[in-house]
């Protein structure tokens, strides 16, 4: 049967493994892990951990620039399909 972990467990298990206090081998027989699940957790950890202290009110990836020439288009596209359906219901 297949153990299920919650993420608050695996975090546990990473933060423990990231400490180093003891090895993963000790770390996997403890909280019955395999010891490579261990690692990638730690991994997973480790890459992502500057996340949490990133603004999240910025919008991340697409600059303020790319956003407004992408609503130029927009707007642009809607004015031609507007003038596309004035032109076809006057006839």
């Amino acid at each position: 049967m297949k153990k299920v972990f919650t993420p608050q467990q695996k975090a546990a298990v990473a933060l423990e493994a990231i400490k180093g206090d003891k090895t993963i081998s000790q770390i996997a027989s403890i909280h019955e892990v395999h010891p490579i699940q261990v690692q990638q957790w730690k991994k997973i950890v480790s890459e992502n951990v500057f996340s949490l202290f990133s603004d999240k009110r910025r919008k991340e990836g697409k600059s303020e620039q790319q956003i407004i020439d992408e609503l130029y288009r927009l707007v642009g596209q809607r004015d031609m399909e507007i003038a596309w359906l004035k032109k076809k219901l006057q006839i």
